[in-house]
């Protein structure tokens, strides 16, 4: 294995520069996309590597559980390892498990506690309630429990149009299953600090993906942005965390200047000869090296193990 067991953990630092000119350059939804799958390869691969110093560090401990033919020193000249590392590695993992239990059980707890509180309401997808907050935020719950959850003090500063804008933007949030996205990348920064420029990223691609979609259907760029800028001025954030990031609303003059301006061309891949290219390009580049690294540490050491291990 090596010092390539070591890349997949500092490899992330290759996506720094995609996560912020994806923002300025891409079309929300490839951004959104791409960013999202680099941060989730690249979360597992150092989590993998994590577990591999973890194992071949600690074979030689006095305790452990591995056979006694892991610690031969055959084995330790064919699998190089670094006991620090290896020791280091154990509270490392512990803290990533506990980071990403802890996330995911508070968000199965608020889509539970929400679920709950709307349940007395009539049925259909929005749901209004009488509350002087004014505050709105998209419930997924799996298809017909989908809900978008409004109050009468927010509705009350729109207009009819921006109304209806509104109501398109959290209908794109709930179609596009944007908590996904944002679970993912948060559960990425989790497991490794580096990748925590790629969840800012996602939360503001994500909430510009879901404006470009109201645009779209409401057919007036402007109106989305009247929508979205009286709705933050007014908005107090909800009482309790919502799902996934959705009570953070990303940076509202940006998405606001965004919608003035042009659409943004729906294309796929950035041309290599860019700036934003080059930076996914890099990114790819980074994310496919720290798959390979971690998959052929994991190859290799399951490999020479198991043939130093007794049958």
């Amino acid at each position: 294995m090596g010092v390539f067991v070591f890349l997949p953990l500092v490899l992330p630092l290759t996506a720094w520069p995609i996560a912020r000119l994806a923002e300025q350059h891409l079309h929300p939804r490839p951004a959104t996309r791409l960013l999202t799958g680099v941060a989730g390869v690249m979360a597992l691969c150092s989590t993998v590597c994590l577990g591999l110093l973890m194992v071949v560090g600690t074979a030689q401990l006095p305790g452990n559980p591995l056979p006694d033919g892991w610690s031969d020193p055959e084995v330790r000249q064919a699998v190089p390892y670094d006991e620090v590392a290896g020791k280091a590695a154990i509270p490392a993992l512990l803290a990533v498990a506990a980071a990403c239990g802890g996330l995911l059980w508070r968000h199965g707890r608020v889509r539970r506690r929400a679920h709950r509180a709307l349940a007395g309401l009539p049925g259909g997808q929005v749901a209004v309630l009488a509350d002087d907050l004014p505050y709105a935020y998209a419930l997924p719950g799996g298809g017909a429990r989908d809900r978008i959850v409004v109050t009468t003090a927010l509705l009350a500063g729109l207009e009819a149009a921006e109304r209806r804008a509104l109501f398109a933007h959290e209908r794109a949030h709930l179609a596009a299953r944007h908590h996904r996205f944002l679970l993912v990348v948060q559960l990425a920064a989790r497991a490794n600090p580096f990748l925590g420029p790629l969840r800012t990223a996602v939360s503001y691609t994500t909430e510009r993906w879901a404006d470009e979609e109201a645009a779209r259907v409401v057919g007036d760029r402007r109106t989305v942005a009247c929508a979205i800028g009286k709705a933050a001025l007014v908005s107090r954030g909800t009482p309790l965390p919502t799902l996934a990031g959705f009570a953070a609303p990303g940076p509202v003059p940006r998405r606001v200047a965004a919608l003035l301006g042009p659409a943004p061309a729906p294309r796929g891949w950035p041309p290599v000869f860019t700036g934003v290219g080059a930076a996914a390009w890099a990114a790819a580049v980074g994310t496919a090296v720290s798959a390979m690294s971690s998959a052929n540490s994991a190859v290799t050491m399951v490999l020479i193990l198991h043939a130093a291990t007794p049958l």
